[in-house]
């Protein structure tokens, strides 16, 4: 199996939501958005699927009020249909979609995806679809679609072979769903989603502002470490120090 790291957008945010003792309200932090594809033997899976492509030109279309708060500023090209189109894919050629949370940054995308199966965090299924979805900011245009969807909880194995296992990290959001990964040569990997936006947020125990629940949040941390403790390589979504010394695109893990 190789694991594809993919550009999926770019967004530009306040700083401190994400960083407690930033003293200026004003100063922004540029945020990488990531998707991950994994070549398989028996299917293409995608963790993630980024922002919409429409929100480059039409965030508030798309967004509405949210616009104001997280504002895309990556180019046309930076989001997963793109990405996966440099590979040589296109969306019909995946056979599985995991959303690790139904964020617009990590949702946004899932209407194209029309040939594949969704397995999503089954308790971030029951919120969206509940009262509460919206003022979480879960849009109904990113996750509400036609094509079948499997809620599942920790310890699911996505192919059946322990290269691909959901883990619960709630926090972010209540039903936020990282991702445990064995590959042959790279080892363990642990894709966090927001479960962590920054690596100092896990160093430092920093709780970010836009966090459902911060008790949630430090006890996934908790997880996290004890994970890396045991030879996990940990990717943050979020950290653009991280992710611009990953391998991406074509530069697969294996």
């Amino acid at each position: 199996m190789k694991m594809h790291i993919l550009d999926a957008g770019r967004l530009a945010m306040k700083k401190r939501i994400y960083v407690p003792d930033c003293a200026d309200g004003t100063e922004m932090i540029e945020l990488p958005v990531m998707a991950v594809l994994f070549r398989h033997a028996r299917g293409n899976i995608l963790f993630d699927t980024g922002y919409h492509t429409s929100v480059i030109t039409d965030a508030e279309g798309r967004w509405g009020r949210l616009a104001s708060v997280m504002r895309p500023i990556g180019a046309p090209t930076n989001n997963v249909i793109d990405s996966i189109g440099a590979l040589g894919l296109t969306p019909d050629d995946i056979d599985i979609v995991v959303n690790s949370h139904f964020h617009p940054d990590h949702a946004g995308c899932n209407e194209f995806f029309r040939n594949a199966r969704f397995i999503v965090p089954r308790k971030e299924l029951e919120v969206a679809r509940s009262e509460d979805g919206a003022r979480l900011g879960m849009m109904p245009e990113d996750w509400d679609h036609p094509m079948p969807m499997e809620g599942v909880s920790d310890g699911y194995d996505i192919m059946r072979d322990g290269s691909l296992v959901t883990i619960d990290l709630p926090g972010h959001t209540p039903g936020l769903m990282g991702l445990k990964v064995s590959l042959e040569n790279t080892g363990k990997v642990l894709l966090v989603s927001d479960a962590v936006n920054l690596r100092r947020n896990l160093d430092n125990d920093e709780v970010p502002r836009n966090a459902w629940d911060a008790d949630a949040v430090l006890a996934s941390y908790a997880i996290v470490r004890d994970l890396e403790a045991g030879g996990a390589m940990v990717i943050c979504c979020h950290d653009d120090q991280q992710y611009g010394a990953l391998k991406k695109s074509a530069d697969a893990y294996d």
